[in-house]
């Protein structure tokens, strides 16, 4: 099929900041294309109904989820649990790996990933006593990080920071620590034992680049991220089920589409070649 899709974000105020879900068939938010032959229709309707725009590949539902995350505050101490625990003990739902591309962090900005823990017992131990210093592997980020975050893996996103997510299509977070706030008058919930049950301990590394792709920032089990830098005009075959185009800086176009930083995109199953161009960074996902 020769037709982009582009689509309309869902907007998520939190008491952080903000999300925008720039490519989202998820009941939580579920994107509306803004043109074309299915203007109007839900991407969740497009997967259930044309399934033909994504390769017919199988699943119950399209299987990533892309967000723009701004933050003004800190994120909540977090941890996602896999498939086979968010199956069993989240009515059936995926697990959470995703992964994070930096587009802008303050100058002395950090971000947490992993803990200190030696045993279970000692991460009860420290939980218990508040002891998030200790705990918490905190170290500086900036603009171009790149982070995989897999399942078991304590983490959170700083305040001011603006990240680019893909992920599973999942919304399954487990909150550990929130610094106290309140929300409506009411500390927001905490999932104190799920938590203890899914980190991995001791912290595991993630790993990222894998193979010799200059442009691959990694491969995993659920998805293939690579980054280009467009100057001018470069041309590209899609050539799997679909292919996600997310913008991380700059502007242009794709195809004679304006896009700028912040925008993400479908390009669908047998679309065959296709052209950036302008001054722009982009992500380009596919499973």
């Amino acid at each position: 099929m020769r037709e982009l899709l582009i689509l309309e974000p869902v907007v998520k105020n939190y008491i952080w900041g903000n999300e925008y879900w720039t490519v989202s068939a998820h009941p939580h938010g579920d994107d509306i294309v803004t043109q074309g032959t299915y203007r109007g229709k839900h991407l969740s309707e497009l997967w259930k109904e044309h399934r033909e725009l994504f390769g017919n590949i199988e699943g119950e539902s399209f299987p990533l989820l892309v967000k723009k995350i701004d933050s003004r505050d800190d994120l909540s101490i977090q941890v996602h649990p896999d498939n086979d625990y968010a199956f069993a003990h989240e009515n059936g739902s995926y697990g959470k790996t995703e992964c994070w591309y930096v587009i802008d962090a303050k100058p002395d900005g950090t971000i947490i990933i992993g803990h200190n823990a030696k045993t279970k017992e000692e991460l009860r131990e420290m939980i218990r006593d508040g002891r998030w210093k200790e705990l918490l592997r905190e170290f500086p980020v900036k603009k171009g990080d790149f982070f995989q975050i897999e399942p078991g893996t304590v983490h959170a996103i700083k305040n001011h920071t603006v990240i680019m997510e893909i992920q599973q299509n999942s919304d399954i977070t487990y909150r550990l620590y929130d610094y106290d706030r309140v929300k409506d008058g009411k500390p927001r919930p905490l999932h104190i034992e799920k938590s203890i049950d899914v980190i991995n301990v001791p912290h595991r590394e993630c790993r990222t680049n894998a193979g010799d792709d200059p442009n691959r920032l990694v491969s995993c089990e659920y998805y293939t991220v690579d980054k280009y830098e467009i100057n001018g005009s470069r041309e590209f075959l899609q050539d799997k089920p679909f292919e996600i185009v997310s913008v991380i800086g700059g502007s242009g176009t794709i195809d004679g589409t304006s896009i700028k930083e912040g925008d993400s995109l479908i390009v669908p199953f047998a679309y065959g070649k296709y052209v950036l161009s302008g001054e722009l960074s982009v992500l380009i996902s596919s499973v």
